[in-house]
């Protein structure tokens, strides 16, 4: 899957402390549950590990991950 990533993402990724794995195709990538304003991601995870971009809002995790990010809105995955 990382080869539908564009550079400009993988670079801007510099957070990423698991290397990708969650688009390695064994993990379960974090799916998102809502989407506000075509901007904010709202996500629902299986995996607890911790992530740098994984931030806790109220009783809801955010991802600011910025390969999830285009995931999302170009693949709507």
């Amino acid at each position: 899957m990382i080869n539908i990533i564009s550079d400009e993402a993988l670079k801007a990724t510099t957070q990423c402390e698991k290397n990708f794995s969650c688009l390695d195709g064994e993990s379960d990538i974090c799916k998102v549950a809502v989407c506000v304003e075509n901007e904010v991601l709202f996500i629902k995870c299986k995996e607890r590990a911790p992530c740098p971009y994984k931030e806790s809002f109220a009783y809801a995790l955010l991802c600011t991950c910025p390969v999830r990010k285009e995931l999302y809105y170009k693949y709507k995955i």
